[in-house]
């Protein structure tokens, strides 16, 4: 096992990858921007390494700044978190040569699943269905809309190297693509030093469904269940939830177990996510394949009982799936997340400042995850993640009670929050019910704004 770790990442996911290494005994080693100096969870890590100015590309995504300290800290194994460089092959592979370890899938298949087309390219090989996309996207104006044209509007445009929703524009006509490229590569290029772009198929209102997966080194892998993701604004998920409501749990089921038999064919390793598309009419199609630990992985925990993260970095550290997993998961309840963001709840516009007031809920079936504390300075350079608030409870009606007291027990005073936004997703009818799809949130704001 590791003695030493760097985790190469901020906020929420630092503070819970360091706990997770007190937990196994393993010196931890965080790094921090100028603008994170005073964050909470530097005082939890063994070793704390200033990395430069507040921007990312200056810091976060330095590579050559990351390698210092990696080298300077003596750490033998780096952990990237999400995000950031947590799908970028090329760190993968100066880690590896300066003789440490990265904590996440190798190389080889960080390169072709973390790029989205190359991933959608091998799992269309292996059987997994698609809707329609383009390769990856050149300069020329004419060749792009030629592209749009032949998939079909409305398209939506993806950063290949990217996740989480960011960077993802829809465009409608050809009127609006060229502008709304413009703006993809802006965003992809400053959130992951990659401006690649691709296309594909908007399908409306569709279910986000998406699969827990683990392996190890010597091909064997498990699925640890869904998760349904389809609440989101802008693209990015806001609530998630397990199991996935009003889906038949021998479909879920089968479908995650055909996709671990393909990793197992293909050879996968450590740790990866399957995101999927499940249209009104029944249809699944794949996203793609995230090359790390989810922003949701607390609620599989809640159902499983399973340590995602010890998980991790138990199976990079080349133990055995049946070691690390050693009996069958089974899902216990309901397990539902919200995401708290420093925006205001309408237009979902960042909303940075001094957090004057930071009470989180606590109690029985209530987790909370996040890198701040009352005091803290919430800046305009990253994500505006506060914190994920994740609730359990025997069933799903229960969880929703639960996570809707946790949100009335929690006090956010200096930013707006899009806390009002969560709860009236928590009391819509058709949420409620299970009815869930990527517009609804869309649709419940347009019936307030009426």
């Amino acid at each position: 096992m590791f003695e030493k770790v760097l985790v190469a990442n901020r906020g929420a996911v630092a503070a819970r990858v360091i706990r997770a290494l007190r937990q196994m005994n393993i010196r931890s080693v965080a790094v921090c921007s100028e603008a994170d100096a005073t964050l909470p969870y530097l005082a939890q890590a063994d070793e704390v390494y200033a990395i430069g100015p507040a921007p990312a590309m200056s810091s976060y995504l330095d590579q050559d700044r990351l390698m210092d300290v990696l080298v300077r800290s003596g750490a033998d194994a780096v952990h990237p978190g999400y995000g950031f460089l947590s799908e970028n092959a090329a760190f993968a592979r100066r880690v590896i040569a300066a003789g440490a370890t990265f904590i996440g899938p190798s190389p080889q298949w960080i390169e072709a699943m973390g790029h989205k087309t190359r991933a959608r390219e091998l799992m269309a090989r292996y059987g997994m269905p698609m809707s329609p996309s383009s390769g990856l996207l050149d300069d020329h104006t004419e060749s792009i809309s030629a592209a749009a044209r032949a998939i079909g509007y409305p398209v939506l445009i993806k950063p290949a190297a990217g996740g989480g929703g960011i960077g993802m524009v829809p465009a409608r006509d050809e009127v609006s693509l060229l502008a709304a490229i413009a703006q993809a590569r802006s965003v992809s290029q400053k959130s992951f030093g990659n401006a690649e772009l691709y296309l594909e198929k908007l399908i409306e209102r569709p279910r986000h469904i998406e699969f827990q997966m683990l392996a190890d080194k010597a091909g064997n892998a498990c699925h640890l269940f869904e998760r349904d993701c389809s609440v989101q604004r802008r693209h990015q998920k806001v609530i998630e939830e397990s199991p996935a409501p009003l889906l038949p749990r021998r479909d879920m089921e089968t479908t995650a177990q055909k996709i671990a038999g393909l990793l197992e064919e293909i050879g996968y390793d450590v740790i990866g996510t399957a995101e999927t598309l499940f249209g009104a009419d029944g249809t699944c199609n794949f996203l793609e394949m995230n090359t790390r630990l989810q922003v949701e992985h607390a609620v599989t925990e809640a159902i499983t009982g399973v340590d995602l993260v010890k998980c991790q970095i138990r199976l990079a550290a080349g133990e055995a799936l049946a070691t690390v997993v050693p009996d069958t998961p089974r899902v216990n309840g309901h397990a539902i997340e919200v995401r708290v963001y420093a925006e205001d709840a309408v237009r979902f516009f960042p909303s940075p400042g001094k957090l004057t007031a930071f009470e989180l809920p606590a109690g029985d079936g209530i987790r909370v995850e996040t890198g701040y504390a009352q005091g803290n300075t919430v800046t305009p350079y990253y994500d505006p993640l506060l914190a994920k608030i994740i609730v359990h409870a025997p069933e799903r009606t229960a969880a929703i009670r639960r996570m809707r007291e946790a949100l009335g027990a929690t006090g956010i005073q200096g930013v707006k929050t899009n806390i009002p936004f969560a709860l009236q997703v928590l009391d819509d009818e058709l949420f409620q019910l299970g009815h869930v799809h990527t517009a609804l949130g869309t649709d419940i704001l347009a019936g307030a704004r009426h």
